[in-house]
């Protein structure tokens, strides 16, 4: 006895093949959203697990001078003292720094509500930690004001741009790094982050016309 086929000359009984992998277009945003959580996981896992006891207070030191955006602040407040260019590019720097700042916590973390990692299952060393934050992950608002500043100040005096940006790709790394977010945060809080710079600069440049 043979099983029934289908109008394909494909067997259509029990003993079909089973049906194979569905489609990566058929699963859906959902899936791939889940897919991207799993390596945004595991990176930040390969980060804890990674001993660095040489850069681990250095890099704790910088997480804490960036929070509320002091280590932007002081170099805003020294650029200022610098002429006429410098005191543009401080004040493009800080109005940059205001948006991200509005925009990472007044919208993105309250509509992603995205949960801070579990630094303890992580086993991220405690010579790493910093006081982890009551507000949700997801974007980096550290990491955001960060680039919004670098980005804003290095358009408007080059010469900045270079030093600037290294810093901030440190601070954006040092939030991982201390355990206090994953990967994923801190892209999404640097693309934020030059969103923000280049509204300000917008702003700024319009009012110098005006």
């Amino acid at each position: 006895m043979t099983e029934p086929t289908d109008a394909d000359g494909g067997t259509t009984g029990p003993l079909a093949p089973a049906a194979g992998p569905v489609p990566a277009r058929r699963r859906g945003p959902a899936a791939v959203l889940g897919d991207l959580r799993a390596v945004d996981g595991a990176l930040y896992a390969a980060v804890a697990a990674t001993p660095t006891p040489t850069l681990d207070r250095a890099l704790r030191r910088l997480s804490h001078a960036a929070d509320h955006s002091r280590i932007w602040l002081a170099i805003a407040a020294a650029l200022a003292a610098g002429g006429p260019r410098p005191r543009r590019a401080a004040l493009a720097g800080v109005g940059a720094v205001a948006v991200a700042s509005a925009s990472a916590d007044l919208l993105g973390k309250r509509l992603v509500r995205r949960a801070r990692p579990d630094r303890e299952a992580a086993r991220v060393t405690v010579d790493r930690h910093v006081p982890m934050p009551a507000s949700a992950s997801f974007p980096s608002g550290h990491t955001a004001s960060a680039v919004a500043f670098a980005v804003a100040v290095g358009v408007v005096l080059p010469g900045a741009a270079v030093p600037l940006g290294v810093l901030a790709s440190a601070v954006g790394y040092s939030r991982v790094h201390t355990g206090v977010h994953y990967p994923g945060d801190v892209a999404a809080g640097a693309v934020l982050g030059i969103a923000s710079a280049a509204v300000a600069l917008a702003v700024s440049s319009a009012a110098a016309r005006s």
